[in-house]
């Protein structure tokens, strides 16, 4: 017996598609609900401030926060994909109250809030500390190189603009020289010991034209010549003041770096781990400072400096300026290991579990102290004296001093040998010219150094080194790989920093999400759920942790 075939109804041009609640496709659970709670929680009343009471009414920044942090978490990065995912993300589409913004208009509001996103980035860490997530106490530094969205052939070196400025002032004055006037010859007379700027070359070229001015004209072709040449003399010296104009500008942007780019004048140009030729090249970028706990991330930074030495002290401002309060406990690599910076936690009174530059050498179980090397010799702190190998005391002669990039004075004891002339050691002991060996010792860095090593090798110590691996170092391969945050698309430092603290919430979030799906698959009977709840009960109640009543309407 035939038996006809049935199906479901299908037309794809009804009326009424979508359910009459959107939300009914979206889980109870889900990170975007989570997201619309804890934005919701936040005072936004800085960035209500930002906006205007005339004009046209504009989208609630509330809503526009959202849909930027949740685009950040779905690795949407541009403003035309936020754009269009407005208008076929289910989950967007219920964020935004299904609000269409175009994608200039997101970019705006991601501009004008520039200012005020880092408080939003505090708030949210602060929260986190509320919940036990994070304590910031115990805080994992570390940084890593991101590449500006600045072409990399863009590269302006400092020395190389010295060079040729030097190079265009002789030029100049040679120029001067040729010129047969009374004018450029008393310039070039007073201008032999200072150097020539923009306005005073513009002073000179309006004299020059002006004495050119009020020649009577020429009657030959011989005068005529002299005066086209005159002129071109004129031309070629306002090009010369162009360009010095121009190597000042420069100088004045690179300031005290080794250089920068012409399209992004706050990047510098370092080394990158990602590099696609592998011949070591130079490309345009940030070094970004994070301190991660639990894998949250607690604060960031952005530097100018290629190496994270000098990034340490300006971080731990920044920390300061936060959350009005440093870390009791410090985890770091060796890159930090600098006298400088040990003395800053050391009268901050914090622990400094920060590896200094032969810490990793001196671990090693085959490692054998080098019998002649300064830090290895017997050392006589009452009498103040060093012996040597063989057995020769090095008396004290004097004390150099020495000068870091951020202008950090560093003392070093110079200790000299009586003798070494026919010593049989000479040859291995030191191989400068002279019979008596001279050493340098720091003695406050030492000092530094073994409390350093007593707090690295402890119980602590050893725990801290294992965490400081999965802490910042899992934080920088999740922002590359898994949620492919790998350049900069913004020009200037405070765009991009910016841009950074966009993805710092929307990262802290996402791991937020994670841990309470995490929790919840476990069924809660996992160490510390309890914590969740409060975050779990903004799906269900009005309670706000920060937000204040906001009375004045936005138009």
């Amino acid at each position: 017996m035939y038996t006809k075939l049935h199906f479901r109804p299908y037309i794809s041009n009804r009326l009424v598609l979508f359910p009459q609640r959107i939300d009914e496709d979206i889980a109870e659970n889900a990170p975007v609900r989570i997201i619309n709670a804890v934005i919701d929680s936040l005072d936004l009343e800085n960035i209500y401030k930002l906006y205007s009471e005339l004009g046209r009414n504009p989208y609630d920044p509330g809503m526009m926060l959202k849909v930027v942090i949740y685009a950040y978490m779905s690795n949407i990065y541009s403003c035309r994909k936020i754009e269009d995912a407005l208008k076929r993300d289910v989950h967007f589409i219920w964020l935004a109250g299904y609000e269409k913004p175009d994608f200039k208009t997101i970019n705006n509001f991601r501009n004008r809030v520039k200012d005020e996103i880092g408080n939003i980035f505090t708030q949210l860490v602060l929260l986190l500390a509320e919940q036990g997530l994070v304590s910031l106490d115990v805080e994992y530094i570390d940084g890593t190189k991101i590449e500006s969205k600045a072409n990399k052939y863009t590269f302006v070196w400092r020395k190389t603009v010295e060079k040729n400025r030097a190079k265009l002032l002789e030029k100049i004055k040679m120029l001067l020289r040729q010129i047969d006037d009374a004018v450029a010859q008393d310039w070039a007379a007073e201008q032999e010991a200072v150097e020539f700027t923009p306005e005073t070359l513009s002073l000179l070229i309006d004299g020059l034209k002006d004495a050119l001015h009020k020649e009577d004209a020429p009657q030959d072709k011989e005068q005529k010549k002299q005066r086209r040449e005159k002129k071109r003399q004129i031309r070629q010296l306002e090009e010369h003041r162009d360009k010095l104009s121009e190597y000042d500008g420069r100088l004045e942007q690179v300031g005290s770096r080794n250089s920068m780019s012409k399209t992004d004048p706050d990047a510098i140009f370092m080394r990158m781990k990602e590099d696609a030729m592998n011949n070591g090249q130079t490309k345009p970028g940030y070094n970004l400072q994070i301190s991660a706990e639990n894998q949250f991330i607690t604060d960031f930074a952005l530097f100018p400096n290629p190496t994270d030495t000098l990034t340490l002290i300006p971080f731990f401002n920044s920390f300061l300026e936060r959350y009005h309060r440093l870390p009791s406990v410090v985890v770091a690599d060796s890159g930090y290991g600098s006298e400088e910076n040990y003395r800053f936690m050391d009268e901050a009174g914090m622990e400094p579990y920060v590896k200094y530059n032969r810490f990793h050498l001196e671990q090693r179980p085959r490692y054998k102290p080098n019998p002649f090397h300064h830090d290895n010799f017997h050392y006589n702190s009452e009498q103040d004296y060093y012996v040597c190998p063989m057995g020769q005391h090095m008396t004290r002669i004097g004390t150099s001093h020495s000068k870091t990039a951020s202008g950090y004075r560093s003392e070093s004891a110079r200790y000299r040998a009586q003798n070494c002339k026919g010593c049989p050691l000479r040859c291995q002991c030191y191989k400068a010219k002279g019979d008596r060996r001279v050493i340098e010792v720091n003695h406050r860095l030492n000092r530094y150094k073994k409390t350093a090593r007593e707090l690295l090798t402890s119980k602590d110590g050893i725990r801290h080194r294992g965490r400081r691996c999965i802490e910042p170092e899992a934080v920088f391969g999740q922002m590359k790989t898994g949620m492919a945050y790998r350049r900069f698309r913004h020009f200037g430092k405070d765009k991009v920093t910016m841009d950074f603290a966009f993805f710092a919430i929307s990262f802290n979030l996402k791991k937020m999400c994670s841990k309470i799906a995490k929790q919840a698959k476990n069924g809660g009977n996992t160490p510390h759920f309890g914590l969740f709840m409060p975050v779990l009960r903004f799906l269900h109640s009005e309670n706000r942790i920060f937000r204040k009543n906001h009375q004045k309407s936005v138009t």
